[in-house]
């Protein structure tokens, strides 16, 4: 079972439970100002809250522009390798400690890497996971013009993982992504803003 911390993030600005597990990558290297960054101590997994510009339109915005925006922040965290992402599924989130009409929504996605002939990414690919599962959270501050992306990246690196527990297809997670679900919920579940001045300043 998992034990959790409330953990402050950016300054104690905003506040949520964090696996206690996990340790804040900004003591170990620079981490920018929009970021927080945690990352699984025994494992690969992490955890990053980003706090982004608002994708979309000024103003109220329809499901289909939210949708559209969720997409786009996915294809800049992917980049060029968009082509490798799958999307398993998307769900409207609630926030436990925020107000109920601030929109959220989560997918699911599976990113696998891509495979080249030469040597030396051969070699290289023998550390690359078979594929990196992301759970990617957008939360949408019409006021603040701001969206807050809320990322859990898991790794699933060949001989740390089942392989035979995890078919997406059929539902079947595996223990990592379902342990990471299970952050995620806790973070919808804890997540609250202690101080609303933060977005003016990033």
């Amino acid at each position: 079972m998992t034990n959790y911390k409330t953990t402050p993030l950016f300054g104690g600005a905003i506040v949520c439970d964090l696996p206690e597990h996990f340790a804040d990558v900004s003591r170990l290297r620079q981490v920018p100002d929009h970021q927080e960054v945690y990352i699984d101590k025994d494992g690969f997994t992490s955890i990053i809250v980003e706090i982004t510009e608002r994708v979309g339109p000024d103003g109220p915005t329809s499901l289909e522009e939210d949708g559209r925006a969720l997409t786009t922040h996915l294809e800049e965290l992917v980049g060029d390798d968009v082509e490798t992402v799958k999307v398993w599924n998307t769900t409207e989130t609630q926030f436990s400690k925020l107000d109920p009409s601030i929109p959220a929504y989560t997918l699911i996605a599976t990113q696998t890497p891509k495979h080249s002939d030469d040597t030396d990414s051969r070699r290289s690919s023998r550390q690359a996971p078979d594929f990196t599962a992301l759970i990617l959270t957008l939360v949408r501050l019409e006021r603040e013009k701001t969206d807050i992306l809320i990322t859990i990246n898991v790794p699933h690196i060949k001989g740390e993982y089942d392989e035979e527990d995890v078919d997406l297809a059929l539902g079947r997670q595996g223990a990592l992504l379902g342990r990471a679900v299970e952050y995620a919920a806790r973070i919808w579940e804890t997540f609250e803003v202690k101080d609303w001045g933060l977005f003016k300043e990033i």
